[in-house]
């Protein structure tokens, strides 16, 4: 007879379950914007062949196609990263970013959904706050954790760990790493009550990604919306002629509408979706050293990566002070968790937490985090 699973099991499978679907949401995205794209150039291969137009409307789009060409750059980098990671890991066999990736087949689509999803630069927002390689290891993060990867990943590595420390980040790699200390406690009412702890954290994670998948469908019934809506105005563009001098009134305003059309469109593309983005992110740390006296702040920034890894964690979990000690005791035993926030276990004590309790205070401190 099959041994009966705990709660903390019952809850994490639950959030593997939301996690997976989540992942195959990002998947149809990826291809969705695909489409997306290619319909915003084609609309904008119609406006670059018209002459004379207007300096305000064609600033606009150029400006658009600029963020356009940035999201695809991102895009294909994911891919290129992913590529590298794999190609490590299945030299190194180490556990890592590229432990997670190694496990599935990163096309260019489902970098098209994980840049959607995270948005660019331009947005300036968690992952999109980051450039370059940054944003790539991010994403990768995410794979890592456990996105698009079949039985989720093996990341618990340095700066891996922290880029992407938020629902996603947490439930598959997370809390299968820190869950392990639950076999160093011999009482089994401490057992229990860590577990809870777990528990807790894993039907949070489940109400994120629920959220989450809202989210992206939305977010693709919207896209496709736009899509027919740019496929229509390419159409109608082509009648207008080359030179918008020529045009009637009603013309050039149905122009001006398509840039305004393709301004919307481009967000769809670039803005994160808002459900899957960190709950303390690296601005809401650098806002919180700004606002902190200068031995707090000294403290903050010497355990940026443990900061931020835990305001996710713990984020929305209260904690009595007894919980504190056995969370405590739970993390400092785990040389996975201690390696991936560059702290040794004499370093990290139950007074690291008081410290987390107070970023996230700063952080929703205008309302209950």
């Amino acid at each position: 007879m099959a041994k009966k699973l705990s709660k903390l099991q019952l809850a994490q499978q639950k959030a593997e379950a939301a996690a997976k679907k989540t992942n195959q949401k990002i998947n149809e995205l990826g291809i969705h914007t695909s489409d997306l794209y290619a319909a915003l150039a084609g609309i904008q291969a119609s406006f670059d062949c018209i002459r004379n137009v207007p300096e305000e409307n064609r600033l606009t789009y150029e400006k658009l196609k600029a963020i356009r060409v940035k999201w695809k750059q991102q895009a294909e980098n994911i891919v290129l990263e992913y590529k590298k990671a794999e190609v490590k890991a299945a030299g190194q066999c180490a556990a890592g970013v590229g432990a997670g990736v190694a496990v599935v087949t990163l096309g260019p689509t489902a970098a098209m959904g994980i840049a959607t999803t995270f948005g660019v630069a331009s947005t300036g927002t968690a992952i999109s706050a980051l450039s370059g390689a940054a944003a790539a290891n991010a994403a990768l993060a995410w794979l890592g954790g456990g996105a698009l990867a079949v039985g989720g990943g093996g990341m618990a590595a340095g700066s891996a760990f922290l880029a992407l420390a938020g629902p996603v980040g947490w439930t598959i790699a997370g809390l299968s790493i820190i869950a392990s200390g639950l076999v160093f406690f011999r009482t089994k009412g401490d057992k229990e009550r860590l577990e809870n702890v777990y528990t807790r954290i894993s039907n949070r994670d489940v109400k994120s990604y629920e959220l989450a998948i809202v989210e992206l469908s939305e977010r693709i019934k919207r896209i496709d919306d736009e899509t027919g809506k740019l496929e229509t105005a390419i159409k109608e563009i082509e009648a207008f002629g080359t030179d918008y001098r020529q045009m009637t009134e009603e013309q050039q305003y149905k122009l001006g509408a398509y840039v305004n059309l393709m301004e919307a469109s481009t967000m769809l593309l670039v803005n994160p979706i808002l459900g899957l983005q960190p709950k303390f992110s690296e601005q809401d740390f650098d806002k919180l050293c700004a606002s902190e006296t200068e031995i707090f702040r000294h403290y903050f920034k010497a355990h940026k990566n443990m900061v931020i890894s835990m305001a996710n964690l713990l984020y929305k979990i209260t904690l009595d002070d007894k919980d504190k000690k056995l969370l405590a005791k739970s993390l400092r035993k785990n040389k996975e968790f201690l390696f991936s926030v560059q702290m040794t276990k004499k370093e990290f004590g139950v007074e690291d937490l008081a410290m987390i309790e107070r970023a996230l205070k700063h952080r929703y401190k205008t309302q209950s985090y």
